[in-house]
């Protein structure tokens, strides 16, 4: 499972619970950062929304790239609201599994890739998802709701007093 940050990172674990079969390991998540719409001040020409930036992404050189051929891959993120992070990050994840299938030598095996997002915004969309993704099923929403902004409990930044540990409290200030 690929969780992309960061609003995939929460339904992606609690996706690793509800998939995880009695016995057997833990399915592991693998973590890339993507932003678009917040401004990270390393471009002052590129507005936020315009293009997808990575803050983090997986090592090519690692078991990282290695563990996802051959497998089907789950990819999480919370919104599919452009479709244009989606978009990216399977067209760089599929085009770096080719390269370690090459460069591992294991060109015959094949890798899947699966989305699912909590929320698809119903609207013309500005990125595009491969045809063996959409057409096939593999593209999978929990609900379709309509274009409104969504604010998902993790990303909250404010919280009363009387509802923060003092440890919460303390990192605050």
């Amino acid at each position: 499972m690929i969780a992309i940050g960061g609003g995939g990172y929460v339904p992606a674990r609690i996706l690793r619970s509800f998939l995880k079969k009695p016995g057997a390991p833990n399915i592991p998540i693998q973590a890339i950062g993507l932003s678009l719409y917040e401004s990270l001040g390393t471009d002052p020409v590129e507005a936020p929304g315009t293009k997808v930036t990575r803050t983090q992404w997986l090592d090519l050189s690692s078991l990282e790239m290695a563990n996802l051929i051959g497998k089907s891959v789950l990819i999480v993120d919370e919104v599919d609201d452009t479709r244009t992070t989606l978009e990216y990050a399977v067209r760089e994840l599929q085009k770096d599994v080719e390269e370690a299938k090459k460069r591992l030598g294991r060109e015959g095996e094949k890798t899947t890739f699966t989305i699912f997002v909590l929320h698809n915004k119903d609207k013309n969309k500005k990125g595009e998802l491969p045809k063996e993704i959409i057409g096939e099923g593999k593209y999978l929403a929990a609900q379709t709701v309509r274009d409104v902004w969504i604010c998902y409990p993790w990303e909250a930044t404010y919280a009363s007093s009387q509802h923060q540990t003092p440890a919460i409290a303390s990192i605050r200030h």
